[in-house]
Parts: C-alpha cells; sequence; structure tokens
C-alpha cells in the first residue's frame, strides 16, 4: 500500500504557520542547513502564503490528480482485506482530512515552490515548520525528491522506506539546526529522538480530532516517516557523518524495515520478497492489485490484533512479503494471496500462530475446519481461507468461495 504522504508532497504537521514576516528567516536558517549538511543550496527556494481555503482546494486538486478512483479501491479492498481499515473506510476522504487538519507547511516538489499556511501569530512552532521545508528544499535541489519518490512507487515497502528518507531527513535537520542556535553541537542526542518519537502521535491525538478517530494503521502511516525516519537519519549520520545526507538518497534503503533497523542498512543487508500462493481456479480471476508488505505493515497488523508487546518482536523477523489482490471475473468476489518470508522457521511458526488471533480480531466470523501443525483452514467474514506454513514461508489465501 502506498504511503498516505506520498500521495501529495512534503509535509509538515504542525501548528499554523504566520504571516510574511516570518520569511525574513529564510536566508539564516539556509545558511545553517547547509553547514550541517555540507550542501550548498544552489537557488533560492519561491515561498507564498497559503490560506486554509486554498490549501483544501490544492490538496483535493493533487489527491484528485494522484488517486484515480479506479487505484483508490484497490487500495481500500487491500486495506480491508488484510484487516487494517474498517469495511466502510474512504481512504480518499480521509487522506484529505487529515491532511487538510495537520498540513501548516508544505514543500511542493513538483512546483519547486514552498508554502506556509497563514495564522494569526508567529513564533518558534512557525520558524521550526520553515526549517522542515527548507530542508525539504535543499535535498530537492541536489536529489530530485518527485523522482526519487516515483521510483519508490514500484514497491509498496520501498516506497514506505523513503518516505521516511525524505521526511525522517528534514525532522532530523530541523531538530539539528535548533540545537546548533542554541550554542550546542549540530545532532542530537540518543535520549532526544526517543523522546520526540514518542511524543509525535501523543501529541498529534491531542491536537487533532480528525487523526485522533482515524485506524491505527492510517496514524502510524502518517507518524511513521517522521518519527522512523529521524532515528533512521540519526544512525546513519553517526556512522557515516556528512556523507549520511546524501547516501540516503543515492543508495535508498530498500525496506521499512531497514528504516526500523539502519544496521540492515548499513550492512547492506538484502530483502527477500516471495511470491505469493496461486489461487485455486486462478483463470477465474483477473488481477486487480499486486505490492509488497514490510515490517511496518506486520507491526501494525500484530499490535492492532494482538499486542506490541507480542507483535514488534515477531515482525523484526519479516524477510519480505508481498500480495496478491485479485477479483472473480463472473461474480466480482476478492481473493487476498499474501507470502510472508521469515528469517528462520522459528519465526515462521511464530507469525503462524498469531495469524489465528489476527483473523479472530478482524473478522466476526471466524470457523476452523480444519487444522494441523502446519495448516489452518476456515471461514471468515469474506469467505474461506487457508493458512500454512512451508519452511521459513507463511502463505495465507482469504476470500475462497468454495470450500477450503
Amino acid at each position: 500500500m502506498k504511503p498516505l504522504l506520498s500521495f501529495v508532497t512534503a509535509c509538515v504537521l504542525i501548528a499554523p504557520a504566520p504571516a510574511q514576516e516570518l520569511f525574513t528567516h529564510i536566508g539564516a536558517i539556509e545558511q545553517g542547513l547547509s553547514a550541517i549538511t555540507g550542501l550548498a543550496f544552489k537557488h533560492e527556494v519561491p515561498y507564498a502564503l497559503i490560506t486554509k481555503d486554498q490549501l483544501r482546494k490544492y490538496l483535493d486538486k493533487r489527491l484528485r490528480s494522484t488517486m484515480k478512483p479506479a487505484e483508490v479501491r484497490k487500495e481500500e479492498l487491500t486495506l480491508e482485506m488484510l484487516g487494517l481499515v474498517p469495511a466502510d473506510f474512504d481512504l480518499r476522504k480521509s487522506t484529505l482530512e487529515l491532511l487538510t487538519e495537520q498540513a501548516a507547511a508544505f514543500y511542493d516538489y513538483n512546483q519547486k515552490r514552498l508554502y506556509i499556511l497563514e495564522g494569526s501569530s508567529g513564533g518558534d512552532e512557525e520558524r521550526v515548520a520553515l526549517i522542515h521545508e527548507l530542508a525539504h528544499a535543499l535535498a530537492d535541489q541536489h536529489f530530485h525528491l518527485a523522482k526519487y519518490i516515483h521510483e519508490g512507487l514500484k514497491s509498496d515497502d520501498d516506497s514506505t522506506a523513503r518516505q521516511a528518507v525524505m521526511e525522517g531527513q528534514a525532522t532530523w535537520l530541523m531538530a539539528a539546526y535548533l540545537a546548533r542556535q542554541a550554542g550546542g553541537p549540530a545532532e542530537i542526542p540518543a535520549a532526544v529522538i526517543e523522546l520526540m518519537k514518542k511524543t509525535v502521535e501523543s501529541t498529534a491525538v491531542q491536537q487533532y480530532p480528525v487523526f485522533s478517530r482515524a485506524p491505527l494503521y492510517i496514524r502510524e502511516s502518517l507518524v511513521f516517516p517522521y518519527a522512523e525516519g529521524m532515528a533512521f537519519q540519526d544512525a546513519v549520520y553517526r556512522k557515516l557523518g556528512k556523507e549520511a545526507f546524501s547516501e540516503v538518497f543515492v543508495r535508498p534503503p530498500l525496506s521499512s524495515g531497514q528504516i526500523l533497523h539502519p544496521e540492515r542498512y548499513l550492512d547492506h543487508a538484502g530483502i527477500t520478497i516471495p511470491d505469493p500462493p496461486a489461487a485455486p481456479d486462478a483463470n477465474q480471476f483477473h488481477k486487480l492489485a499486486d505490492g509488497t508488505l514490510g515490517e511496518f505493515d506486520f507491526r501494525v497488523l500484530l499490535t492492532q490484533y494482538t499486542s506490541a508487546k507480542e507483535g514488534d518482536p515477531a515482525a523484526e523477523h519479516l524477510a519480505g512479503a508481498s500480495y496478491e489482490l485479485l477479483e472473480n471475473k463472473r461474480d466480482g468476489y476478492p481473493l487476498m494471496a499474501v507470502a510472508s518470508a521469515w528469517d528462520s522457521a522459528k519465526a515462521a511458526r511464530r507469525y503462524f500462530e498469531l495469524c489465528r488471533r489476527v483473523m479472530q480480531g478482524k473478522w466476526k466470523k471466524f470457523e476452523v475446519t480444519a487444522e494441523s501443525a502446519d495448516r489452518i483452514e476456515g471461514r471468515g467474514d469474506s469467505g474461506n481461507f487457508r493458512v500454512w506454513v512451508d519452511g521459513a514461508t507463511v502463505n495465507q489465501i482469504e476470500g475462497l468461495r468454495s470450500e477450503p
């Protein structure tokens, strides 16, 4: 599934920004960011104020151009079949409301222009927003953000990782710049990184009612690029120094797992993407969508239906996963096939055990008709299902209409 922010531009999700006076800080901020990264601004960054009404119209236009109805239906159905959103979830409407509620400043990497939302007063929060967006502009002038994000759309989990690079670097630079301005080194202590990670979502829940009501997966999709992306950038910076600001764009991480475990990225670890299991009577279906799933997706899924204490350690062992969303040619019902590869047979079996609880949690109807040590079959809300372990791989098919 594509990250929500990939449908639009680089946004910062904090308080409203003030009037024209704020832009007088641009020159000093640019000098500070260049000193920290070693990357010079190649040209001035165009900027403008935007009203709340203009922002909503802008976002609506962008979403209409990037989220075509057929694609939105596929995304919604994929999320619903996986159990990540409720059956009546409106992805486009939710995305528009969330971004309109929270986006106070953004850098449009297509127009190459920075926008600040008009507000009633200036202050530290508004200056922080400006630093974040100028960090995006600096990266764009050197690494072409539109191309960087577009290339990542070939793989869902790759896209999640690249979004985390973009937002995480801007968030890290924002904090490092403020530390430098306060007279300290341009870096962020590990304790501060952890504190910032913990406060990102809690602050959003307190301040933004639309965000607080959104499904867990949607909330985490918005928070992940900033919180975990910042921690990833910090780890790469501590290893590579200023080279880190270029390295993450020149050699992008391959998965959300590499964002969550930067050592895998730094060690040039690869990923394993298994093929989804073949659907019975495959000639009776046509493909609606396919893609990859990553550790981020499994962490949220397992947390939602088991617990973070159980889900996070289990998801850490994911090597890679893929899915296919099919539609019956005659009757139009959906079928989901998922294959997940794990770093050991033990890890695969642990996910297999937790998968039963996920199915029980996401469906009102859950009936087991056959079960063994390596396989479980039965019926759920979307039809019949099969889940089976094959070494270090777990295969799932849901939505069958014939007996499993």
